[in-house]
Protein backbone atom coordinates (compact mmCIF):
# COMPACT_ATOMS: atom_id res chain seq x y z
CA UNK A 1 0.00 0.00 0.00
CA UNK A 2 1.53 3.23 -0.95
CA UNK A 3 2.26 6.02 1.95
CA UNK A 4 -1.01 8.83 1.76
CA UNK A 5 0.40 12.27 0.95
CA UNK A 6 -0.60 14.88 3.92
CA UNK A 7 -1.36 17.72 1.62
CA UNK A 8 -3.10 16.20 -1.34
CA UNK A 9 -5.51 14.74 1.57
CA UNK A 10 -5.94 18.14 3.35
CA UNK A 11 -6.80 18.65 -0.05
CA UNK A 12 -9.13 16.61 -1.06
CA UNK A 13 -10.89 16.51 2.56
CA UNK A 14 -11.52 19.87 1.96
CA UNK A 15 -13.80 19.35 -0.66
CA UNK A 16 -16.22 18.21 2.28
CA UNK A 17 -17.97 21.31 2.87
CA UNK A 18 -18.52 22.04 6.56
CA UNK A 19 -20.25 24.44 8.89
CA UNK A 20 -17.83 26.75 11.38
CA UNK A 21 -18.39 26.30 14.75
CA UNK A 22 -16.48 27.96 18.25
CA UNK A 23 -16.12 25.74 21.06
CA UNK A 24 -15.89 27.74 24.55
CA UNK A 25 -15.73 26.51 28.20
CA UNK A 26 -14.49 28.13 31.10
CA UNK A 27 -12.64 25.27 33.09
CA UNK A 28 -11.66 27.56 36.11
CA UNK A 29 -13.36 30.56 37.56
CA UNK A 30 -10.91 32.60 36.03
CA UNK A 31 -10.46 31.11 33.10
CA UNK A 32 -12.29 31.15 29.30
CA UNK A 33 -11.10 28.89 26.26
CA UNK A 34 -12.00 28.85 23.10
CA UNK A 35 -11.27 26.96 19.68
CA UNK A 36 -12.59 27.27 15.80
CA UNK A 37 -13.53 24.04 14.44
CA UNK A 38 -15.19 22.79 11.84
CA UNK A 39 -15.31 18.98 12.69
CA UNK A 40 -18.40 19.32 14.86
CA UNK A 41 -20.59 16.26 14.34
CA UNK A 42 -24.17 14.92 15.46
CA UNK A 43 -23.49 11.12 16.93
CA UNK A 44 -26.90 10.44 18.59
CA UNK A 45 -29.88 11.61 19.32
CA UNK A 46 -30.84 9.07 22.05
CA UNK A 47 -28.96 9.95 24.19
CA UNK A 48 -28.00 13.52 22.73
CA UNK A 49 -24.01 13.29 21.90
CA UNK A 50 -21.77 15.64 19.72
CA UNK A 51 -18.54 15.38 19.17
CA UNK A 52 -15.72 17.78 18.14
CA UNK A 53 -11.53 17.07 17.85
CA UNK A 54 -9.01 18.78 19.40
CA UNK A 55 -5.16 18.71 17.40
CA UNK A 56 -2.89 17.46 19.99
CA UNK A 57 -0.55 20.18 20.04
CA UNK A 58 -2.83 22.63 20.97
CA UNK A 59 -1.82 24.86 23.66
CA UNK A 60 -5.13 24.50 25.48
CA UNK A 61 -5.72 20.66 24.98
CA UNK A 62 -4.77 20.27 29.11
CA UNK A 63 -7.78 22.65 29.68
CA UNK A 64 -10.57 20.68 26.99
CA UNK A 65 -9.25 17.36 29.04
CA UNK A 66 -10.35 18.69 32.46
CA UNK A 67 -13.65 20.56 30.94
CA UNK A 68 -16.62 18.95 32.97
CA UNK A 69 -18.95 21.51 30.08
CA UNK A 70 -18.87 23.59 27.28
CA UNK A 71 -20.71 25.17 24.43
CA UNK A 72 -20.36 24.61 20.51
CA UNK A 73 -21.88 27.73 18.94
CA UNK A 74 -22.60 27.38 15.62
CA UNK A 75 -21.37 30.59 13.59
CA UNK A 76 -23.16 32.37 11.08
CA UNK A 77 -22.14 33.72 7.76
CA UNK A 78 -21.39 37.53 9.19
CA UNK A 79 -18.61 35.77 12.17
CA UNK A 80 -15.83 35.05 9.59
CA UNK A 81 -14.30 37.41 11.84
CA UNK A 82 -14.60 35.57 15.05
CA UNK A 83 -13.90 32.15 13.31
CA UNK A 84 -10.56 33.58 12.72
CA UNK A 85 -10.10 34.82 16.11
CA UNK A 86 -10.82 31.72 17.52
CA UNK A 87 -8.73 30.10 15.21
CA UNK A 88 -5.61 31.53 16.49
CA UNK A 89 -3.77 31.07 19.44
CA UNK A 90 -3.75 34.81 20.45
CA UNK A 91 -3.27 36.32 24.02
CA UNK A 92 -7.09 37.12 24.66
CA UNK A 93 -9.41 35.59 21.85
CA UNK A 94 -12.05 36.92 23.93
CA UNK A 95 -11.46 41.23 23.84
CA UNK A 96 -14.19 42.85 23.04
CA UNK A 97 -17.06 39.99 23.05
CA UNK A 98 -19.48 40.13 25.55
CA UNK A 99 -20.28 36.14 26.00
CA UNK A 100 -23.19 35.65 28.04
CA UNK A 101 -22.77 32.34 30.53
CA UNK A 102 -25.32 29.18 29.11
CA UNK A 103 -26.77 27.32 31.68
CA UNK A 104 -24.18 25.28 32.18
CA UNK A 105 -21.31 28.24 32.61
CA UNK A 106 -20.28 27.79 29.19
CA UNK A 107 -19.36 31.50 27.38
CA UNK A 108 -21.56 31.50 24.36
CA UNK A 109 -20.78 33.63 21.41
CA UNK A 110 -23.16 36.57 20.60
CA UNK A 111 -24.79 36.43 17.29
CA UNK A 112 -24.20 32.66 16.53
CA UNK A 113 -27.52 30.68 14.88
CA UNK A 114 -27.38 28.03 17.76
CA UNK A 115 -25.58 26.73 20.87
CA UNK A 116 -24.88 23.55 22.48
CA UNK A 117 -24.09 23.35 25.93
CA UNK A 118 -22.37 19.89 26.91
CA UNK A 119 -21.32 17.71 29.74
CA UNK A 120 -18.35 16.54 28.96
CA UNK A 121 -18.83 12.43 28.40
CA UNK A 122 -15.88 11.09 26.59
CA UNK A 123 -12.74 11.68 25.60
CA UNK A 124 -11.19 9.21 22.63
CA UNK A 125 -7.69 9.21 21.05
CA UNK A 126 -7.56 9.69 17.46
CA UNK A 127 -4.60 9.81 15.96
CA UNK A 128 -2.91 13.14 15.58
CA UNK A 129 -6.36 14.50 17.35
CA UNK A 130 -8.28 14.11 20.67
CA UNK A 131 -11.98 13.37 19.89
CA UNK A 132 -14.40 15.08 22.63
CA UNK A 133 -18.16 13.42 22.59
CA UNK A 134 -20.86 15.61 24.63
CA UNK A 135 -24.09 15.32 26.13
CA UNK A 136 -26.19 17.90 25.05
CA UNK A 137 -27.98 19.51 28.01
CA UNK A 138 -29.30 22.30 26.63
CA UNK A 139 -29.28 24.03 23.27
CA UNK A 140 -30.88 26.99 21.61
CA UNK A 141 -31.28 28.47 18.03
CA UNK A 142 -30.99 32.59 18.66
CA UNK A 143 -31.07 33.04 15.02
CA UNK A 144 -32.49 29.72 13.14
CA UNK A 145 -33.30 31.42 10.12
CA UNK A 146 -29.38 33.17 9.90
CA UNK A 147 -27.44 31.63 7.07
CA UNK A 148 -24.40 29.91 8.41
CA UNK A 149 -20.57 30.32 8.33
CA UNK A 150 -19.27 27.36 5.55
CA UNK A 151 -15.71 26.05 4.93
CA UNK A 152 -14.87 24.46 1.48
CA UNK A 153 -11.61 23.97 0.04
CA UNK A 154 -9.79 25.95 2.50
CA UNK A 155 -12.19 29.10 2.33
CA UNK A 156 -15.24 30.52 3.84
CA UNK A 157 -18.35 30.19 1.23
CA UNK A 158 -21.61 31.62 0.73
CA UNK A 159 -24.64 29.53 0.39
CA UNK A 160 -27.14 30.38 -2.25
CA UNK A 161 -30.72 29.24 -2.81
CA UNK A 162 -30.71 29.87 -6.71
CA UNK A 163 -31.05 25.89 -6.83
CA UNK A 164 -32.27 24.75 -3.44
CA UNK A 165 -33.23 20.97 -3.64
CA UNK A 166 -36.11 19.25 -2.18
CA UNK A 167 -35.77 16.69 0.42
CA UNK A 168 -37.99 13.85 1.81
CA UNK A 169 -40.67 15.07 4.24
CA UNK A 170 -39.60 12.79 6.60
CA UNK A 171 -36.42 14.53 8.02
CA UNK A 172 -35.15 10.92 9.35
CA UNK A 173 -34.35 9.61 6.42
CA UNK A 174 -30.86 10.47 6.47
CA UNK A 175 -30.34 8.37 9.81
CA UNK A 176 -30.74 4.91 7.93
CA UNK A 177 -27.01 5.55 5.26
Amino acid sequence: MSEIDPNALRRALGDFATGVCVVTAAPDADERIGMTVNSFSSVSLDPPLVLFCVANTANALAAWKRTTHYAINVLAENQSAISNRFARAQADKWEGLAPEPGVTGAPLIPGAIAHFECAAEHQYPGGDHTIFVGRVVAFDRPRPNAEPLVFHQGRYRELTHQHDIAVPADALWLLGW
